[in-house]
């Protein structure tokens, strides 16, 4: 009975991320992510051994999408449309369906327990599934400003904003400046 225990608690955790909401609830408060800090960020904080990222695929991020999967994630694509606001293109790719197909069907029996990248309330329905399987470890949202349906699991919700001065994107010039200095001071 101990090994069936212990072989349940073997299994890895798993992220599920909602590209598109903590790109841009992350750029709304005026800062990038790091997107491999976070990377290590889910492996040191939530144990994640697995980030499936869900992004809309857009011809020409061929680079971006080559680096993400060098940092550790699994991309997930989810074909974009275009429409017009205001006379702008705007490109959109909803991952939603996706998201919540691998976690609950293609992947679900192969983790412990999952992150949510998300402050989408449409969410709601697989956090709750997941809370009353015990495989909720968390729900990140990327600020302040995340659908009210979510406030019921608040004792599994975490900011990334808060932890930005070790998430954010440093400028170019910002890191050299940076390694310029030498850490000493003028005799």
């Amino acid at each position: 009975m101990q090994s069936i225990l212990k072989k349940k608690n073997t299994k890895p955790n798993y992220a599920f991320i909602d590209s598109q909401n903590l790109n841009l609830g992350i750029r709304s408060q005026g800062w990038e992510l790091d997107f491999r800090k976070f990377r290590i960020y889910l492996k040191n904080k939530y144990a994640v051994d697995k980030a499936y990222l869900f992004i809309g695929e857009v011809i020409g991020n061929e680079e971006l999408y080559k680096n993400l999967t060098e940092m550790g994630y699994d991309l997930v694509f989810k074909p974009t449309t275009e429409y017009k606001v205001d006379g702008r293109i705007t490109v959109k790719g909803n991952v939603d369906a996706e998201l919540v197909l691998y976690a609950t069907g293609k992947t679900y029996t192969h983790y412990n327990q999952a992150v949510i990248v998300s402050g989408d309330g449409d969410f709601y329905c697989l956090a709750e599934y997941l809370l009353e399987k015990d495989k909720l470890k968390a729900i990140l949202v990327p600020n302040q400003r995340f659908s009210k349906l979510l406030k019921q699991f608040d004792d599994k919700i975490k900011r990334i904003d808060h932890a930005k001065r070790s998430l954010e994107l440093k400028s170019r010039t910002a890191r050299k400046q940076k390694t310029r200095t030498s850490g000493r001071s003028k005799p």
